[in-house]
């Protein structure tokens, strides 16, 4: 554990550690602020709306789960669950009467920063659209800020950080705080120059949180135009997040399984591409690059391959030992899949779910690519070396994440995309003997067929594959098998066959 540890404190940037230890205590602001007048107001365009949570009085539906609430902060609920609940992302004049008569100010979870900032942004958005926000629930809203403008989110940085900053922007420009319109805009100024990559990606690499993220710049877009002229255009850094989402993209028109990544908690594809559209907002043209992961295709077959580093250095949270993984759809439907993720609690199934059994990859000696532990943690971690590709029939890399064993192995893949079938080549580069383990899981409909060379000892294992929160479905999953002296070469094809082998 003191080796995790040391291995994973050693990337934080010393804001991180500072922030961890000292925690700035927010202030309360009273009475609100004035609101921004109409006559500084253009048009507010619909922005995308959840589906209403609250099925009856105190019942809600969240992340697949359904519970009656007398307690807003009841220590027997998830925290993840509990933060969506706090995030109001339907919200009406009862619900945010009675959040605001039953959480006292800084007191219960949805004071918390990322929860805070999510629920501002909300009830905001819900007053644009034109329904009435009374004085109490002003001087909550301004309370809110002023508190979140003194608890932002240092000691993680990344992502949340951003939602941060939004919330600070439209706190800012909903009431005349220059002081919070200012601070948001600072956050972006550096935030979005090292967040969001040339190619458009976000820097987690997470397909999920990019559509979060994406999102949220697309309400900003949207902001800057109902505020003349107290916001920068940031047109161009959503052009670009959207051109990263459409290549990140399976035919069916959901996202690749990623690093954390899930259906069900962004908005779907289609619907941020409608909602950029709406803002006359155009996807880039630009290909993959700088994030790391590779797109390819031909008229039958579409595979998403991950040579990318596993996320920023300082913050890792989300990130799966998935280096060299694999995607594959064949003929509009998903065949190989990454396993998912469903939960975020510090369980054995948040650690299996990240390990590198749940995605298409090579194990070594039943190590991890990446020193994946806890619920958000990463120790030592693998780095892509030597990607190359064509962007349309193959993709080449290595890692180093295994040359942390005591005798150093380099894992090489070579991933081509031809005529009928997608050959995938790995390389373990050693010196001494190792045991071997390729892992290709079938989406739960696939039936797709994978074929191992004669070295390997084959086995189809019962798993499951979690494409939303709390929800799993039973897959299979094809194991390869070897222990021996290295440096040895495998080579997999599956076959896409008559058009009818991959799915059932």
């Amino acid at each position: 554990m003191a080796s995790l540890l040391l291995n994973t404190v050693r990337y934080l940037k010393p804001i991180q550690i500072y922030r961890q230890v000292c925690r700035p205590k927010p202030s309360l602001l009273r009475p609100a602020p004035a609101v921004c007048p109409r006559s500084r107001k253009g048009p507010w365009t619909a922005g995308i709306w959840r589906e209403d949570p609250q099925l009856a009085p105190g019942r809600f539906r969240l992340l697949n789960q359904e519970r009656s609430i007398g307690n807003w902060n009841d220590p027997a609920i998830s925290k993840l669950w509990l933060y969506n609940l706090h995030y109001l992302s339907a919200p009406n004049a009862e619900l945010i009467r009675q959040w605001i008569e039953q959480n006292p100010l800084g007191c219960g979870i949805g004071w918390a920063p990322y929860p805070l900032s999510l629920r501002i942004v909300n009830w905001i958005k819900w007053r644009l659209a034109g329904n009435a926000l009374d004085n109490v629930a002003l001087e909550s809203l301004s309370a809110q800020a002023e508190y979140l403008s003194h608890a932002v989110e240092y000691r993680l940085l990344g992502n949340h950080l951003l939602a941060n900053a939004k919330a600070l922007v439209f706190a800012g420009c909903f009431f005349e705080m220059s002081c919070w319109l200012q601070q948001g805009l600072e956050i972006f100024r550096t935030e979005f120059r090292e967040q969001v990559l040339p190619d458009g990606g976000h820097f987690e690499r997470s397909p999920m949180y990019h559509a979060l993220i994406l999102e949220d710049v697309l309400d900003l877009v949207n902001l800057g135009r109902a505020y003349v002229g107290l916001l920068p255009d940031w047109s161009d850094v959503a052009g670009r997040m959207l051109a990263w989402l459409r290549h990140m993209c399976h035919p069916d028109g959901q996202i690749g399984f990623f690093n954390d990544a899930a259906f069900g908690v962004a908005p779907e594809p289609a619907t941020i591409f409608d909602y950029a559209e709406r803002l006359d907002v155009q996807p880039d043209r630009r290909a993959l690059s700088e994030s790391g992961y590779v797109r390819l295709e031909n008229a039958r077959a579409v595979v998403l391959f991950d040579a990318a580093p596993i996320g920023p250095d300082y913050q890792p949270g989300h990130a799966h030992a998935d280096t060299l993984s694999f995607e594959l759809s064949v003929d509009g439907r998903r065949a190989i899949v990454n396993s998912g993720v469903s939960t975020y609690e510090i369980n054995a199934e948040r650690r299996a779910q990240r390990s590198t059994t749940a995605h298409n990859t090579v194990r070594i000696d039943g190590q991890d690519s990446s020193e994946v532990w806890s619920a958000f943690r990463v120790a030592r971690r693998a780095r892509p070396l030597h990607v190359r590709t064509d962007h349309r029939t193959f993709a080449a890399a290595a890692h180093d994440g295994y040359t942390r064993l005591k005798d150093p192995v380099m894992h090489r893949r070579y991933i081509s995309l031809v005529e009928g079938e997608l050959r995938i080549t790995d390389t373990i580069e050693a010196r001494s003997e190792h045991e071997v383990e390729l892992f290709f899981h079938r989406h739960p409909e696939s039936a797709a067929v994978v074929e191992f060379g004669p070295r390997l000892a084959r086995a189809e294992e019962k798993t499951c594959w979690y494409p939303e929160f709390n929800r799993s479905e039973a897959n299979t999953t094809v194991v390869g098998r070897w222990k021996g002296a290295c440096p040895v070469q495998f080579i997999t094809r599956i076959p896409f066959g008559n058009g009818s082998d991959c799915s059932r």
